[in-house]
């Protein structure tokens, strides 16, 4: 007779129920998948999902059953509609991943037989690859690897006549040395299966840029960015030859519009030549920039030429003709010493020069007040507004209070803490009211110089904004107003100039170990994740083959697989042979009885060895008697003992405890 359940099939008779300790490995192997999901999910919909599964091990503890309907088909219905809630859509990467880890969680209320257990196995390998999605990086990979070993130790006491380990540690033994023996087979198919020179499909990308960067700034926008330590770039400079920390600007967007909130970029600066550049000494280096999913590349202030499959725009920012959606690199020539010709558009100047009517009368009154003072020394201007900003109470601070409708006047005049963002706006609309052209410029200041690795390491915590004036005779003029105020922003880390618990001996300690560990991240990033088909077809030229084309590769993959075939067939049929599964619980009980006092002898049978346990474990006589007479008829009786028997036979050896004999 069968009987329906939730899950809309029919349950076989012969699907036996799921025993307690591979139900407790099911349940860690669920809360693995969450575990690696965590950092991408909601954080109430990993607590509920964490709650779920704690509820439901303890409800299978007491009560063997599956939940009922009336609450399931609920839970299925309030996840789906959260997921829409909070993502507005339950298709992409972000939504779709959470939904399949919830019902991955929910399908545990329906967990009763074996045949539940391996889908739900098989679905959290699913999601647990899913993870990948997210992130490649080397310590992600190996977190899911060791994810799989609770999934691979579920399926391993599913299966049939096994003995079970005593503790439930012992059993990731198996697991382990299967994870260990499947690396070598792992790398070699890394190597060696044909890679596509574009992606078979395409996971759905955030349309915000990774590094927080991007056409538009608005004085609050970069706190996450600044607080973020992941890599945004690296440098490699040529020779060694690197400029000093306070020239290492490394210009992304030039921002011109400003409507008293935001700025943005101007399109009109775009369709002119830029402007002529007499460059000093030029540096020479290669950028290996993050993804960003933005055109932007990051370059150092000033360079000379657009790298490849790029362009030089008027303002010296240079973008790519193609997204930035993986890691790319290119060799740019710039200058730190420089001067532009003093010569300035007359429709680019008035496009430096404008400002929101209603915005910052108090700063415009300031303005007016400098140029009356100062005269046509723009140049003076330019020093009083520095000198305000480190005289007049300002403060740097990566949670300033809120600015209100004007937010120039609120600032300057009112609140006095910001970072970046707020003096770099705040000085280029004071600028803009003295009538000097002035515009403002994000990316990237500073870095970690790595002498391990020996490249320059950017996080998107150097992220900074600066501005830049126009001086007669001297053309644009970088000005950075955070110096002023924060003079450390310029001459330390990004982060450990805001953060003075980053300057204690332990806070060094742990940026300089951060530091040196991007070394293996960037080894991982270069040698596995950028190993691409192109890599890959130059893989086998130290043997003499200029290109792997796909019959080469495919013809080393079938004669390697063939070889470990040969090596896996060798040690089947070579083995020692230890017995099956009937040995296997006939051996940890002789383990206890040697424990207990009564060892086997060498040329001693199973029955007069039963015999003798029970001379001398009287008070046992009855249990040693029973394992006897189902021990032999499993041995003798059949060619290979049946399950159930055998099932049978192993739980009594597992409850089997003799008392030790008493001489």
């Amino acid at each position: 007779m069968t009987r329906s359940r939730f899950s809309l099939r029919r349950v076989s008779p012969s699907d036996p129920p799921i025993g307690g300790r591979s139900f407790d490995l099911l349940c860690t192997t669920m809360a693995a998948v969450v575990a690696v999901h965590a950092l991408h999910l909601p954080w109430w919909l990993t607590v509920s999902l964490l709650a779920i599964l704690a509820l439901r091990w303890r409800q299978r503890r007491t009560h063997a059953r599956n939940v009922s309907a009336w609450l399931k088909i609920p839970l299925v219905a309030l996840l789906l509609a959260s997921i829409v809630a909070t993502y507005g859509s339950i298709f992409g990467r972000e939504p779709g991943s959470a939904f399949a880890v919830g019902l991955l969680v929910l399908k545990l209320l329906e967990s009763e037989h074996r045949r539940d257990a391996r889908v739900g196995v098989t679905f959290a390998c699913f999601a647990l690859m899913s993870a990948l999605l997210f992130d490649q990086g080397m310590f992600a990979t190996a977190f899911v690897a060791l994810a799989l070993l609770p999934a691979l130790a579920t399926l391993r006491s599913l299966e049939d006549a096994r003995p079970e380990p005593a503790r439930l540690t012992g059993e990731f033994s198996a697991p382990l040395l299967m994870l260990a023996l499947s690396i070598p087979l792992a790398l070699f198919a890394f190597l060696f299966v044909p890679r596509l020179s574009s992606p078979l499909w395409g996971a759905p990308m955030n349309n915000q840029a990774r590094t927080g960067l991007s056409s538009r700034m608005s004085p609050g926008d970069m706190t996450e960015l600044l607080t973020d330590d992941a890599p945004a770039m690296r440098v490699t400079f040529d020779g060694g030859k690197m400029p000093d920390r306070p020239a290492r600007y490394f210009r992304a967007y030039v921002l011109w519009m400003f409507d008293g909130k935001e700025w943005r970029a101007g399109g009109g600066a775009y369709r002119r030549a830029p402007s002529t550049l007499v460059p000093g000494n030029n540096v020479t280096y290669e950028i290996a920039l993050e993804a960003t999913h933005e055109f932007a590349m990051p370059v150092l202030d000033a360079p000379v030429a657009p790298p490849e499959k790029s362009r030089m725009l008027p303002d010296r920012t240079v973008t790519a003709n193609n997204r930035i959606d993986e890691v790319v690199r290119y060799r740019v020539a710039s200058t730190t010493s420089y001067h532009f010709e003093p010569e300035l558009d007359e429709s680019v100047r008035h496009m430096a020069l404008q400002l929101p009517d209603d915005v910052g009368p108090k700063a415009r009154a300031l303005a007016a007040d400098w140029r009356a003072r100062f005269g046509n020394d723009d140049g003076s201007i330019a020093l009083a507004a520095l000198g305000l900003f480190r005289d007049g109470g300002f403060s740097y601070t990566l949670a300033p209070p809120p600015l209100g409708r004007d937010r120039i006047d609120d600032f300057l005049f009112d609140t006095h803490q910001g970072y970046c963002e707020h003096y770099a706006s705040a000085f280029t609309f004071l600028m803009r009211a003295a009538g000097i052209p002035a515009r403002v410029v994000t990316g990237y200041q500073g870095g970690y110089w790595n002498t391990l690795g020996n490249y320059l390491l950017v996080r998107q915590s150097d992220a900074h904004a600066w501005s830049e004036i126009w001086l007669a005779g001297r053309g644009w003029v970088r000005y950075d107003p955070t110096g002023a105020v924060r003079p450390e922003r310029v001459s330390q880390l990004g982060a450990a100039a805001a953060q003075p618990g980053e300057n204690s001996l332990s806070g060094q300690w742990l940026r300089e170990f951060r530091n040196r560990m991007d070394i293996v991240n960037q080894w991982w990033g270069r040698g596995v994740i950028g190993f691409d088909a192109l890599r890959q077809q130059g893989l086998l030229r130290p043997f003499g083959i200029a290109r792997a084309d796909v019959g080469k590769l495919s013809l080393i993959l079938v004669i390697g697989c063939a070889l470990l075939v040969v090596v896996a067939l060798t040690w089947a049929l070579f083995r020692p042979r230890e017995g099956d599964a009937l040995d296997a619980w006939m051996r940890r009980l002789e383990a206890k009885l040697a424990r207990a006092g009564v060892a086997r002898r060498v040329s001693e049978g199973p029955r007069h060895y039963f015999a003798r346990a029970a001379r001398a474990l009287p008070g046992d006589r009855a249990s040693l008697e029973a394992l006897a007479g189902l021990y032999i008829r499993l041995r003798y009786a059949f060619d290979e003992p049946p399950p159930e028997p055998l099932r049978e036979f192993g739980g009594k050896v597992r409850e089997f405890k003799p008392r030790r004999v008493v001489k």
